[in-house]
């Protein structure tokens, strides 16, 4: 993707080691297995009342344990992050996938409600790791802030590895005879969420998050996928396919391209779609395609919002910072929150 990413590469390199060893984690030799059903502590499983006739509420189905592998301070209460390695039943690909939960999911007021879910991609290539993890980026820890101060919903937040590997860009998407990317993030990792926590049974309770490559990720998907997702929130991100996978399968292309994708949906009257696009004010290659996107397409069903980081870059600290200044008030206020 954008070929102004090495920098994005090379801190995605720093953020893997820091992952393996950062904050006030569990080490590798300690990890100790998460169950989402019950307390951050004891993972004592939370009394359940069978939902009403009209719930929104999806409890778990097939719930598994995930290993620990760090935990959120601050406002984050020291909540842990597992992960696991999925083997998608649907796409047919394996990766890892991180989770975390908030503070307020474990509160006994709370035991019988269903929580919004964010999947957030990373950019760059986004494998082995998901930066999101990253205990200096604090996006669990801003999320639980932001969430204690009334500006955002809590979120549980899913992080999937973004492609399968760190030689070529998938572009989120299922090129022919590659890894169904695609059908990873959009069916298996949404799935995931759903065996193991309280969800809710309606697409407005599910965002997308993704910067860079990731953020192309959250744009198509939510357009691609509107039963699934109601909000994206696309950092950064390129506009159109540019993984020179693609190469020799131009109709799959255009079926994976936002602004066919926009078109098409604009065309069909909806369902209505929230996209909540980021930039630092110092990505000029980048902001000026998605000024014109928006210019383009953000009409009918499909609604924007730019926010622009002052002095900001092409850098997830960058997009941390927009989040907490109205991106995630914004972005809560088209969605569903714990609902019983």
């Amino acid at each position: 993707m954008h070929k102004a990413l090495f920098r994005t590469v090379i801190a995605l390199i720093a953020l893997t080691v820091l992952a393996a060893t950062a904050g006030c984690g569990t080490s590798a030799s300690q990890a100790s297995p998460v169950r989402f059903g019950g307390g951050p502590k004891t993972g004592a499983s939370l009394h359940r009342t069978p939902p009403g006739k009209h719930s929104l509420v999806q409890w778990p189905t097939r719930p598994i344990s995930f290993t620990e592998e760090s935990r959120v301070g601050g406002a984050g209460q020291n909540t842990p992050i597992g992960v696991t390695t999925l083997h998608g039943p649907k796409s047919g690909f394996t990766g890892k996938v991180w989770v975390w939960a908030p503070p307020e999911y474990y509160e006994k007021r709370n035991a019988n409600k269903g929580f919004p879910v964010m999947e957030a991609l990373p950019g760059s290539y986004g494998y082995p790791v998901n930066y999101w993890i990253g205990s200096d980026l604090k996006l669990e820890e801003n999320l639980a802030q932001w969430s204690k101060n009334g500006t955002s919903l809590p979120f549980i937040v899913v992080m999937p590895v973004l492609n399968p590997n760190d030689k070529q860009y998938y572009d989120g998407s299922d090129i022919p005879g590659q890894p169904k990317i695609g059908t990873w993030l959009s069916k298996d990792v949404p799935d995931l969420v759903r065996q193991n926590f309280r969800t809710l049974k309606t697409r407005d309770a599910w965002a997308i998050m993704g910067s860079s490559s990731g953020g192309f990720a959250a744009l198509k998907n939510v357009l691609q996928n509107p039963e699934t997702f109601k909000v994206a929130i696309p950092n950064g991100p390129d506009i159109v396919p540019d993984s020179p996978l693609w190469n020799g399968h131009a109709k799959e292309e255009r079926d994976n391209n936002p602004e066919v994708l926009a078109r098409r949906l604009i065309a069909r009257g909806g369902p209505p779609v929230y996209l909540a696009f980021q930039d630092g004010s110092r990505e000029y290659t980048v902001l000026p395609k998605v000024r014109k996107f928006i210019r383009q397409y953000g009409h009918g069903p499909v609604h924007t919002r730019l926010h622009i980081v002052p002095n900001g870059t092409h850098s997830a600290g960058t997009y941390v910072q927009g989040l907490g200044e109205g991106t995630m008030q914004w972005v809560s206020a088209q969605m569903t929150g714990p609902t019983a």
